[in-house]
């Protein structure tokens, strides 16, 4: 089956009047709705939806593939929009996205549908391919510039598999490629390779892992004669077979994005040979630093155990904050409860679920999830029990960060000193010797550091409790300023995480600065595209509307877009700002329980007023837009004014 049998005239729009994401996804599901290719609009509509919050489909170079495979969708087919101006999709690179392809498969969709659509992704890897669909006048060129594509690609494959065929000496390079539903992510980045792979001279066979099942899978014979072997995948891809061998793990976009990096990588013998721990290992995206061993990283293992931590501190701190607007609405005083028999009050009620229980587990799934990121799934319990530790010894969040590395690497220690252990007994590993070994290890070591852990916590804790106004304010322009520099990047994190610590050792100051600052650079670009919309192309603008939800929704990553095209003047107008909003808040005296929520939260302060932690973050917000405003350039084409 061709992709012109399923994009048809009929579901081609060379002039989409959409100017957001959510209008694209809009627009071209009622052509397809329109053409009667679908069951149900509202049921595709949310099944794109669903696929776009797995990852966006703005595959960069302009084009994004929004797809779904649902019983909402009556015929399989393709959409087509093209918009000269270009919306903003959220797309890989931050560039706006001109071309858009809807694929709708049906949820019985059978193999001849999903190769056809598959092959419509690596045609769209192609420059000279994007501009002609840019320049069709009409439809039916359109589809006829998919026809002759399809027969160039005929034409290709066949010498691709005569190749194979005669080719006794192996393959340099191999690789699997996948993504989570198998349709165009798994197909664009196998034909990345395969193209940037021939243009540099390189033998290559590629494995795909899609919707259809696996294709052109690799041989052992094929990976004993390899160099090496590129993983370019966002869905689990067993890796076994590739034990000895030097392999690169990457998601599946990096394939797409840059894969003569990737293939170098193997040529230069800097992949790191994966060495088997004796189970069935599952591919994942590995880093390293050149030297073959696998490369610590403190920030992404941090990282992961905030982010499996965060529902609890959220969930917890704002009913906590609730019960407090409550008693004190009442004219109670809230008790500590200890147990759900003592719970005399609806306040006291939400005081026990967010602080008697989901925040007390923070710290525990805080340490077992940076273990888990260190040594996979063996780590979690060691690392949980640390975190408990620490947590009863009063060690803290400080505690429960040098819980979760020690389980995680003392692991790893069992691991290695196991790994000689009789393949018939490797079944015993993940259920008594890792366990066992991990959890003793890290319980001896958090059994002797956890009291001067704590009391260094204690120290910390009694400093920034007495700390005068100058002090707080000048804190909170250090954080403010943290969470604006780098957009969502690792200040920003380190500033997130250190306010969380506090609230969990009971200072509620730093969060109050850290979300004041974090609001700030999205609402502050939001605000200059309106203040100064001639400084701002359609897109920009567009893109402007999306920063104000999510900057009142305390997500500083909103403002990348305008960092992404904008660097420096961006970064420094929004430092200044977010520093300016922390410190004021911190002047206003304003404290802050709940760690996200945004302006939901803003009445739910601890303590300080509510409104002048607002005025704040609107001050911050107008320095930034007016700073940025002034200094950007005009633009250059009117044409996109």
């Amino acid at each position: 089956m061709k992709v012109t049998d399923l994009l048809t005239a009929a579901t081609v729009n060379l002039d989409l009047k959409s100017t957001s994401k959510k209008d694209v996804l809009d627009e071209l599901a009622a052509t397809l709705e329109k053409a009667g290719k679908l069951n149900d609009l509202a049921g595709y509509r949310a099944a794109l939806d669903k696929r776009e919050e797995q990852s966006t489909t703005g595959i960069g170079d302009g084009v994004a593939i929004p797809h779904s495979k649902t019983a909402a969708v009556k015929e399989a087919a393709i959409a087509f929009g093209r918009s000269k101006e270009g919306v903003d999709f959220q797309s890989l690179d931050g560039q706006p996205a001109h071309l858009f392809f809807m694929i709708a498969a049906t949820d019985g969709a059978n193999a001849t549908h999903l190769e056809a659509l598959s092959t419509l992704s690596t045609f769209l890897i192609k420059p000279d391919f994007r501009e002609k669909l840019m320049n069709a006048a009409t439809p039916e060129e359109i589809v006829a510039a998919f026809d002759q594509q399809e027969e160039t690609s005929e034409n290709v494959a066949a010498e691709e598999k005569k190749a194979a065929e005669s080719n006794t000496d192996g393959y340099e390079i191999l690789a699997v490629t996948g993504c989570p539903t198998g349709i165009a992510h798994t197909y664009m980045a196998a034909d990345a390779l395969k193209q940037k792979a021939k243009e540099m001279g390189v033998s290559i066979k590629v494995q795909t892992n899609g919707s259809t099942g696996i294709k052109n899978k690799l041989q052992a014979d094929e990976i004993a004669k390899a160099k090496g072997i590129i993983v370019a995948a966002s869905i689990n891809i067993d890796v076994e077979p590739f034990n000895g061998k030097p392999l690169v793990q990457v998601p599946v976009t990096d394939g797409i994005r840059r894969p003569e990096a990737l293939i170098n990588e193997v040529l230069e013998g800097k992949a790191p040979v994966y060495q088997s721990n004796g189970s069935n290992s599952k591919s994942q995206t590995a880093e390293n630093d050149g030297s073959g061993e696998k490369k610590i990283n403190i920030y992404k293992n941090l990282m992961n155990g905030v982010t499996y931590m965060l529902p609890f501190v959220v969930g917890g701190g704002i009913l906590i904050a609730v019960s407090y607007m409550i008693a004190s609405i009442m004219g109670i005083e809230l008790r500590p409860v200890s147990s759900v028999t003592d719970v005399h009050s609806f306040a006291e009620l939400l005081s026990f679920i967010g602080s008697g229980n989901a925040m007390y587990l923070m710290i525990p799934i805080l340490a077992g999830f940076i273990a888990m990121s260190i040594a996979d799934r063996p780590g979690l319990a060691p690392g949980m029990v640390g975190g408990l530790m620490a947590l009863t010894s009063n060690a803290g969040f400080l505690g429960g960060l040098i819980a979760g590395f020690l389980a995680g690497y003392a692991v790893e220690l069992v691991k290695w000193a196991f790994q000689k252990w009789p393949q018939s007994l490797d079944g015993l590993k993940p259920v008594l010797i890792y366990p066992v070994f991990g959890i003793f290890i890290t319980g001896a070591l958090m059994f002797l550091i956890n009291q001067p852990i704590s009391a260094f916590v204690e120290m910390m804790t009694h400093t920034l409790n007495g700390m005068g106004t100058g002090n707080l304010v000048f804190l909170g322009l250090i954080l403010g300023c943290m969470m604006g520099i780098d957009l969502g990047g690792p200040f920003n994190k380190i500033a997130f995480t250190f306010g969380i610590a506090m609230i969990s050792a009971g200072n509620f100051y730093p969060q109050a600065a850290v979300m004041a600052g974090g609001m700030v650079p999205p609402l502050g670009m939001a605000l200059a595209t309106t203040l100064f919309p001639y400084k701002f192309n359609r897109a920009q603008r567009d893109a402007g509307k999306v920063a104000y939800v999510l900057g009142a929704a305390f997500v500083s990553e909103g403002a990348i877009p305008f960092g992404a095209a904008d660097p420096l003047r961006v970064m420094v107008s929004s430092a200044i700002g977010s520093a300016l909003a922390g410190g004021l808040a911190l002047l206003f005296g304003v404290g802050l329980r709940t760690p996200h929520g945004g302006i939901f939260v803003i009445p739910l302060v601890s303590n300080g007023n509510p409104l002048l932690y607002a005025l704040a973050i609107i001050i911050g917000t107008i320095v930034t837009a007016i700073l940025y405003g002034i200094w950007k350039k005009p633009l250059e084409d009117k044409k996109n004014a």
